[in-house]
């Protein structure tokens, strides 16, 4: 019997697609840092491997391309804190590879600054996306180190923002190394034993 249009898709073509959309933000991400915000939709696409035309299948406008590669770092970042809490040898570990992820995030959002503080209404919201998703993650760290008596505490929107203030050189100079700062101020948060 064939299929009628109010069918839905089938399982692969919806796993396909997942597929395909990961890509292109990973490789969207990666063209941003290179080029900026306007690196040729081709370019991403090549990078990506898949077609133009799936590019604007996923994301009809630049603005929308722009928005949902920062949304996944944004969630990549969040989801990654309890997997290395998990994982790690110790809180205090967790805490410096997370903030090596975050630096890196770091990295890739000022290659977006641009475009985002231009006045497109998608780009609004995004800040407080940002904070509802990466301050619960960096909290989450915060405390199992604290509670481990590997850090003294620190507030968290402070720590992500002292980071951030790291990072905002890394643009302008090749030879600055945020990654290097963020390491010494996560060391720096070590308790010292009495």
């Amino acid at each position: 019997m064939p299929a009628r249009d109010t069918d839905p898709p089938a399982p692969r073509k919806r796993a396909d697609a997942e597929r395909n959309k990961q890509a292109l933000l990973e490789a969207a991400a990666a063209a941003f840092v290179d080029f900026g915000v306007d690196a040729p939709v081709r370019d991403i696409a090549v990078r990506a491997g898949v077609g133009v035309g799936t590019i604007y299948r996923h994301f009809p406008s630049r603005a929308d391309l722009i928005v949902a590669v920062y949304r996944h770092q944004v969630q990549a970042c969040a989801q990654a804190a309890p997997a290395l809490l998990a994982s790690s040898p110790s809180p205090h570990h967790a805490l410096t590879t997370w903030i090596d992820l975050f630096v890196d995030f770091l990295i890739t959002k000022h290659g977006l600054a641009e475009a985002m503080h231009s006045d497109a209404a998608a780009f609004e919201p995004l800040h407080a996306y940002f904070l509802d998703h990466l301050l619960p993650a960096v909290t989450l760290l915060l405390d199992a180190a604290v509670d481990a008596g590997q850090i003294n505490p620190i507030d968290p929107l402070n720590l992500l923002q002292g980071v951030g203030n790291l990072c905002i050189g890394a643009s302008a100079d090749s030879r600055y190394n945020p990654r290097h700062l963020a390491a010494v101020l996560v060391r720096g948060l070590r308790a010292i034993p009495d």
